[in-house]
């Protein structure tokens, strides 16, 4: 059944590659359409578990703003379930809000409100069904004490799969409390544990004999929501314990008391131990938080717009882009894509609306002239150093005036390697100034340049930052998508007046036909590609190069003044 659905659907995209979207009522940009070509659980799945969350996956990128609870159904024969949408690497995610019925047919549905980047919508509602497991499994919490002498525990029984647990150990009188175990392996030093069921469990709750010259010093949360507590053990009697309580979200300390009366208001409280002492850190729910929304690109209305809120309170975000943008996620203390975004306050909160620019409709600048400079991958102004076993570059390797080139052997290099100070890197470093003094005089139809890219999706066109650029962040907000809409001409010009830095692990994302060769970075200063980044595009830094170790470049590194330094690199010139 899988594959002939894939089949039909892979026969399917061939059939639009040539023949372009049908027109209908929306306007057509371009022959590419957007289709689902898998989900999860498949059409006509059986036993899935009722905590499933329900996926689809297109055949390219779509406009985040698009997927949303109008356009990502589900439901079963009576009505849709409520859920939330999200939308992540070409792929849409409905979390539903509770868990699903045993025993039901489910039906999931994209709808023609779904379009892609470029502003082509789905042709027609794509629906799949599945069913879910006839029964939910019984699993076992099965608890005792070592020593058994030690001290009893609750919370053992039979529960369905799902179920939050929570166990508890109560030591006997000259006995402390150490740790839960399972397997022997430390699982929590909690005597209050708590767990979601997914399997039989079978704990032991770990007892230690206080010396008859020290005393016991137990502490716990109450209510165990509230926060945790450190500083339980057994201490020698007459010694200064100090005691530690953290609150959790939407929780504050009140205070410690035994058995009952107050003995201090401080999270963090030393006494002298001179008995057993239990210890309980009350808390309460805070009734006030406070809701930060920022927005670069756009703006962002709260309703109700209060300078705080109450617990539980429901806030509801809309997202409106500046002209140009148009809206992708929430960052921060919110995530996804939904627009509106509904927040339930149960903590102080900051919350960034994200945007990315429209693509453009063909206009961009002209590529930069690199001359004989574009024979290089590694272009030095004072030397080349490379300290990594592993590196390899496709291109030429120079540099001029200062020729030293240390750690690179020919074997390094697919291409000729100049260990001199050879005339021909003289005018391939003359063609370089040539070529950075163009891109840092580029002013026409210039777009504002963000400080961090990571998340953004652009278009061709010159961007320009006075100051410093680059990219950060995890995941999907630590990667630059360069969507060239179809024209493999297509030329980015990114020019900034100080350094260009990528973190670890970010990358750019070439789209739409993109080409590495038009890419162009004209860094004022210095630039830094991160460990094991993966970064496309011709580098043109007035100073230093630096690729950290394992980071990948697509494009060339070319440096007026300074060295070019590699450690581990793959470096390959378009």
């Amino acid at each position: 059944m899988i594959a002939k659905k894939l089949l039909t659907t892979i026969a399917f995209a061939f059939v639009l590659l040539f023949s372009g979207c049908a027109e209908d009522d929306f306007n057509e940009i371009d022959t590419v359409c957007p289709l689902v070509i898998s989900t999860n659980p498949d059409n006509l799945a059986t036993d899935v578990p009722v905590n499933q969350i329900i996926t689809a996956t297109f055949n390219e990128k779509m406009s985040p703003a698009s997927i949303t609870e109008a356009s990502f159904t589900v439901g079963d024969d009576v009505a849709l379930i409520d859920g939330t949408v999200t939308y992540t690497d070409s792929t849409a995610v409905f979390t539903p809000s509770s868990l699903l019925d045993l025993d039901t047919e489910y039906t999931g549905t994209i709808t023609t409100l779904a379009k892609d980047i470029r502003g082509n919508y789905i042709q027609e509602d794509y629906v799949w069904t599945f069913t879910t497991v006839l029964t939910v499994e019984n699993f076992s919490v099965n608890l005792s004490p070592s020593p058994t002498l030690g001290g009893v525990t609750t919370g053992s029984g039979q529960f369905d799969e799902g179920s939050l647990i929570t166990i508890t150990a109560t030591p006997n009188v000259g006995y402390t409390f150490d740790n839960w175990t399972e397997n022997e392996v430390v699982v929590s030093t909690s005597a209050n544990y708590e767990f979601i069921l997914t399997g039989n469990r079978t704990l032991v709750a770990n007892y230690s004999l206080i010396p008859g010259t020290q005393f016991d010093v137990n502490t716990s949360a109450l209510p165990i929501a509230g926060g945790t507590t450190n500083g339980s053990g057994s201490f020698d009697a007459g010694t200064d314990v100090t005691v530690t309580a953290t609150a959790n979200t939407g929780y504050s300390f009140v205070n410690w008391t035994v058995a009952g009366v107050e003995v201090s208001t401080n999270a963090t409280y030393t006494f002298a131990l001179g008995a057993n002492t239990t210890l309980v850190a009350n808390f309460e729910v805070v009734n006030t938080f406070s809701l930060n929304v920022t927005a670069a690109h756009g703006t962002v209305v709260k309703n109700p717009d209060n300078l705080t809120y109450n617990n539980g309170d429901i806030v509801e975000l809309t997202a409106t882009p500046d002209s140009g943008y148009e809206f992708n996620s929430w960052s921060g203390d919110a995530t996804g894509s939904n627009n509106p975004l509904t927040v339930t306050m149960n903590g102080n909160k900051n919350i960034t609306a994200n945007f990315y620019l429209i693509a453009a409709t063909g206009s961009y600048p002209a590529g930069v002239v690199l001359g004989s400079a574009g024979d290089f991958a590694i272009l030095g102004g004072s030397g080349v150093s490379n300290t990594g076993t592993s590196t390899v570059i496709t291109g030429d390797v120079g540099s001029f005036p200062t020729a030293t080139i240390n750690g690179l052997l020919p074997s390094n290099v697919i291409g000729t390697l100049y260990t001199s100070a050879d005339p021909i890197v003289g005018l391939a470093k003359d063609a370089l100034t040539v070529a950075y003094n163009d891109a840092q005089s580029r002013s026409l139809d210039a777009i504002s340049l963000p400080g961090q890219l990571g998340g953004l999706t652009l278009a061709p066109g010159l961007y320009v930052n006075s100051s410093t650029s680059g990219i950060s962040g995890t995941g999907a907000n630590g990667i630059l998508t360069l969507d060239a809409g179809g024209d493999a001409n297509a030329v980015w010009i990114f020019k900034m007046g100080s350094t260009l830095i990528t973190d670890a692990g970010t990358s750019i994302v070439l789209a739409g036909g993109a080409n590495a060769a038009n890419i162009y970075w004209s860094v004022g200063t210095s630039a830094t590609l991160g460990t094991n980044s993966i970064f496309y595009g011709n580098i043109l830094a007035d100073q230093a190069i630096t690729l950290t170790t394992g980071a990948v470049l697509n494009g060339r590194a070319l440096t007026r003044i300074a060295q070019v330094t590699l450690d581990s690199n793959i470096v390959t010139k378009p």
